[in-house]
């Protein structure tokens, strides 16, 4: 099974948190919920608290097949802060493994390096942290290693991109339909 780690921290966009680990889930990866903040409850930007399944600095990401970075602010600011977590996303870049972010959070791509001529997409206003980037107002953008998302809306879309990528077109497809989204 497919090995996903998803990061929170302080004010991280609930819809898009929750959203894709439920499509991820779905979608039958294996999905952990990694803290940040080291502590075991994190709360979003609209006061929701979830409980992480560990916390970073606990965590083994050597059989990861994917990092993923859900927005919101202050969230995808937080992310950026934590050095550990930008050492491992560079980490996944240089093996060539797979990263997405949504929203805000591409700005932590962005940041890295991580999107020089790649086209990505995050919350209007953000292009400017896409550094290098060909910025499109597409719901996802998908190229080579990276998927980014744009914003809460589009979480559905950013979590069956992640399905799509890891288990293939049919398992997207039949997840979709288990929602009820027309693709």
């Amino acid at each position: 099974m497919k090995k996903v780690f998803i990061f929170l921290a302080e004010g991280f966009e609930e819809t898009e948190a929750i959203g894709t680990i439920d499509v991820m889930r779905r979608g039958e990866l294996n999905v952990t919920i990694v803290s940040v903040t080291g502590k075991s409850l994190v709360t979003g930007a609209h006061g929701i608290v979830v409980q992480s399944d560990t916390l970073f600095e606990n965590t083994d990401y050597s059989k990861g097949d994917m990092l993923v970075l859900p927005g919101g602010t202050p969230g995808a600011f937080n992310l950026n802060a934590h050095q550990g977590l930008k050492n491992l996303l560079l980490q996944y870049a240089i093996e060539g493994k797979r990263l997405a972010a949504i929203c805000a959070a591409p700005l932590v791509f962005g940041g890295l390096d991580l999107l020089q001529g790649k086209k990505a997409t995050a919350y209007p206003g953000f292009e400017s942290y896409l550094k290098g980037a060909e910025c499109v107002k597409t719901a996802v953008a998908k190229d080579e290693n990276i998927i980014t998302g744009r914003g809460p809306g589009f979480a559905f879309d950013f979590g069956l991109a992640i399905v799509e990528e890891l288990q293939g077109k049919t398992k997207a497809d039949e997840v979709a339909a288990g929602l009820l989204i027309q693709i």
